[in-house]
């Protein structure tokens, strides 16, 4: 029994030391910091505050939320109309740690004003999350009802009727060359340093109307001091129902701005994938619908052949348009 004892002693101790001697090990395994969640670079072509950056500030939580396990930061890259953040992109590694806050009709009109037509095959897209229309607007003072109104007047006196827009190569002066030369209609089109150059032109009658991304107009419409002549769809904008499209005027123009994620070329299939099964869940997150709604753009899911594709189409058309009207892009992005 006492050899028992002793043997049963024996095991106690050795279990006891094993039992401390991991302690330190254990303790220093639970203080140790969990690893650091990888940067991703999301770049912009505009500079802090302008152009393109809100909307990508306002996205980057939305893309940590979804991707997981990552950190986003944006990267501002100003410079020739936005076109210096793409040929950054285009040149990045294929690690996908640099993604790009991409716009059309921004990409391929830089692809035809900056000749680049062969900058869309350095790149892949990713996909769109995000679509938002073009919208005609004037001050509620205006005896303009409607886009059919501005088109019938401006072809009667085209300088009482100035159309002004954000700078020359925005979406918004684009839909406006576009509109002229649907309609054969000589418009006094007056491309003003900002959005909210434009928009205060029309709320203050210096410009009979303006032509701006909805998220420049939708504030201003909800208080009532703009009126909207039309948007630039097929039908109603969730955001503002009551605004017509141009397709129940007569008007077959369509005007939108798509926004989403570009990769390098190169870029690891696996990367592409996870992005793209983030952007589905980040479009249907209804935090991003509401600010959607908030904001006058529309969530959805675009795949980046669809989307490569809508370019596509793009540059042929904004290639035409140039050989008809060019335009001066502006460098400041």
């Amino acid at each position: 029994m006492r050899d028992g004892s002793r043997a049963a002693a024996g095991i106690t101790r050795r279990s006891l030391l094993a039992a401390t001697l991991a302690l330190p090990a254990t303790a220093s395994a639970r203080t140790q910091p969990p690893p650091t969640p990888p940067l991703l670079s999301l770049v912009v072509g505009s500079p802090p505050g302008r152009g393109a950056d809100p909307s990508a500030r306002a996205f980057a939580p939305f893309l940590e939320r979804h991707l997981r396990n990552v950190r986003v930061a944006v990267l501002n890259r100003p410079g020739e109309a936005g076109l210096a953040a793409l040929r950054l992109l285009a040149s990045s590694d294929a690690s996908g740690l640099t993604l790009g806050w991409v716009s059309s009709p921004t990409l391929p009109a830089r692809m035809v004003d900056r000749d680049a037509p062969g900058l869309l095959d350095r790149l892949r897209l990713v996909g769109a999350v995000q679509k938002e229309p073009l919208v005609f607007v004037s001050s509620p003072r205006s005896p303009l009802a409607s886009v059919g109104d501005l088109l019938r007047r401006a072809g009667e006196d085209s300088a009482a009727m100035a159309l002004g827009t954000p700078p020359e190569g925005s979406p918004g002066h684009l839909a406006a060359l576009r509109l002229q030369a649907l309609t054969g209609t000589k418009l006094q089109i007056v491309a003003f340093p900002s959005a909210t150059a434009a928009r205060q032109a029309a709320q203050g009658g210096h410009a009979a109307a303006a032509v701006l991304a909805m998220g420049d107009a939708i504030e201003a419409l909800r208080e009532g001091t703009l009126s909207g002549l039309g948007v630039a769809t097929r039908r109603p904008h969730r955001a503002m129902p009551d605004v017509a499209p141009l397709h129940a005027s007569g008007v077959a123009l369509q005007a939108t701005i798509l926004r989403g994620l570009a990769l390098p070329a190169a870029a690891d299939p696996a990367r592409i994938a996870a992005l793209q099964a983030a952007l589905a869940r980040i479009a249907t997150d209804p935090e991003f619908i509401a600010a959607g709604d908030e904001s006058g753009f529309q969530p959805i899911t675009l795949p980046g052949p669809t989307w490569t594709a809508e370019v596509e189409k793009d540059h042929t058309i904004l290639t035409t348009l140039w050989s008809l009207s060019p335009w001066t892009p502006t460098p400041a992005g």
